[in-house]
C-alpha cells in the first residue's frame, strides 16, 4: 500500500519463460501492476542478454538495455528445461503459481515440458498463455518464424510504407520487434481476463493461446474491410489520397504537415499569409491538393524551413491546424509533457548506474504502479525461489548447479 493506493496484482503469482521479447514484456505488464513474477532463463541466459545496447558498447550480459527495460519487477532464476530435473522444478514451482506465460515455439514445448495440453491436467488451477507466431493449431502452428515472419505473415509489411510510388521497392517491416510486443500485450490482458474468470467462476484455469500474427492482423484497420466490404485489395502503393499531407524539414527538425480538411486548408493559407500560388486551380480542393502534392511541398519548403519546429507546432495549434512534430528519441526523452506525466522512470540497475526507462503509458486513480526492483542478475534469486519457495536443501542446490540444471 502506497499513499492510499494499492496494487492490484499483488497477489498473483507469475511463472515466465522463454526466449526474446513477448512472454518477458506481457509478464513485465503483469509484474509492473504488482504480481510476483518469477523468470525462468537457460544457464546461458536469455537471449535479450546479448542484444544489447550495452554501455559505451562493450557486450556485457548483465547490462544490456533490451534485457533491463523487459524484465524489472521480476526475480531470476536459471533452469535448464530441456532436462528431466529441471522440468521436475518448473513442475514444483507451478504448484505455487497463477498463471505460466512462455513464448516457446509449438514444436519444442514437449521436449521442455510444456506441452499446454499435459499442464494442464497436472496443474488445473494454472492459467497457461502460450504465445507464438502462428498459434498452437493451424497448418502453420509448427513453423519455425521471427520477428520478420510475424510482419509479412500478418500482412503489416504489405501495407508499410503506406502511399509508396516506388512498385519496384519491397515491402517494409516496422522497426524492431513490434509483432513480439503486440504478442506480450494481447497475452497480459487474456491472463487477466482468464485470472478474473477463475475467481469469478470458482472454476479451474485454463490454456491461452496467443497468435502473434492474429495480434497484428487484427490491428490493420480498415484494410480488411476494404477487401471484405469492397472487394479491394489495399497496400503500401499509390498515393494519398487527400492533400496537404507530407514530412517537410523545419529549421531545426522535421513536422508532419496535414490540412486535409477545407477549413484548415483555408486556415494554413492564412496563416502562411495569403502566398498568390495558393489560388491556383492545382490546388482547388483537398483531392487536387493530393494529387499535386510534389507541387504542393516544393512551394511550400521555404515557407516551412524558416519555423523551428516546436514554434511552428505551437504557432499552427493556435490557429487549429493539426501539424505535429517528428519526435526523435532525444526528443521524447527531453518532452515537457512527458516529463509532466512521469512517464520515464529511473531505475537504479547494479553494475550500470542510474538508467532513465520508459514506464507504464497509463496512470491510475486508486492503484499503483512501480519499479519495485531492477531487472535480475543471471540466476540471482536461485536460492531465493528454490530453498525459500519450493523447499530444496541448499546441498541438493549445489548439486543441481554443479550439475548445469540450474
Amino acid at each position: 500500500m502506497e499513499n492510499g493506493t494499492f496494487s492490484p496484482f499483488g497477489v498473483i503469482k507469475v511463472v515466465e519463460c522463454g526466449q526474446g521479447v513477448a512472454a518477458s514484456f506481457g509478464a513485465k505488464l503483469l509484474a509492473d501492476l504488482g504480481a510476483d513474477v518469477i523468470k525462468i532463463e537457460p544457464p546461458q541466459g536469455d537471449l535479450t542478454r546479448r542484444r544489447g545496447p550495452f554501455p559505451r558498447g562493450q557486450v556485457d550480459p548483465e547490462k544490456s538495455g533490451t534485457f533491463i527495460y523487459l524484465n524489472t519487477n521480476k526475480r531470476g532464476t536459471v533452469i535448464d528445461l530441456t532436462r528431466q530435473e529441471g522440468q521436475q522444478l518448473l513442475a514444483d514451482l507451478l504448484n505455487h503459481a497463477d498463471v505460466l506465460i512462455h513464448d516457446v515455439r509449438p514444436a519444442q514445448r514437449p521436449t521442455w515440458g510444456l506441452d499446454s495440453a499435459a499442464l494442464h491436467v497436472r496443474h488445473p488451477r494454472l492459467i497457461i498463455a502460450a504465445i507464438s507466431i502462428f498459434g498452437d493449431a493451424g497448418p502453420y502452428s509448427l513453423y519455425n518464424g521471427y520477428e520478420l515472419t510475424a510482419a509479412n505473415a500478418s500482412g503489416w509489411s504489405f501495407l508499410s510504407p503506406g502511399a509508396s510510388p516506388y512498385p519496384d521497392l519491397p515491402p517494409l517491416k516496422c522497426f524492431g520487434s513490434q509483432c513480439e510486443f503486440q504478442g506480450g500485450v494481447h497475452a497480459a490482458i487474456a491472463v487477466m481476463a482468464a485470472y478474473l474468470h477463475r475467481r469469478k467462476s470458482g472454476q479451474a484455469g485454463q490454456v491461452i493461446e496467443l497468435s502473434e500474427q492474429e495480434a497484428v492482423a487484427a490491428m490493420l484497420e480498415m484494410n480488411l474491410m476494404h477487401y471484405t466490404y469492397a472487394g479491394r485489395e489495399t497496400s503500401r502503393l499509390g498515393n494519398r489520397a487527400l492533400g496537404p499531407w507530407f514530412i517537410a524539414d523545419c529549421a531545426d527538425g522535421q513536422i508532419f504537415v496535414l490540412a486535409v480538411e477545407e477549413d484548415q486548408w483555408r486556415r494554413l493559407v492564412e496563416f502562411m499569409g495569403n502566398p498568390e500560388w495558393a489560388g491556383e486551380e492545382l490546388f482547388k480542393d483537398r483531392l487536387s491538393r493530393a494529387q499535386n502534392m510534389d507541387a504542393l511541398k516544393a512551394l511550400m519548403t521555404e515557407w516551412l524551413a524558416g519555423w523551428k519546429v516546436q514554434d511552428l507546432y505551437r504557432a499552427a495549434q493556435e490557429h487549429r491546424i493539426p501539424f505535429a512534430p517528428i519526435n526523435t528519441m532525444r526528443s521524447l526523452y527531453e518532452s515537457e509533457h512527458l516529463r509532466e506525466r512521469n512517464f520515464f522512470v529511473q531505475v537504479e540497475q547494479p553494475g550500470a548506474g542510474k538508467l532513465r526507462l520508459p514506464g507504464m503509458p497509463s496512470q491510475y486513480g486508486k492503484s499503483q504502479w512501480a519499479i519495485r526492483r531492477p531487472a535480475p542478475r543471471l540466476g540471482q534469486h536461485n536460492q531465493e525461489v528454490f530453498c525459500g519457495e519450493i523447499g530444496l536443501t541448499p546441498e541438493r542446490l549445489a548439486s543441481l548447479h554443479q550439475a548445469g540444471i540450474i
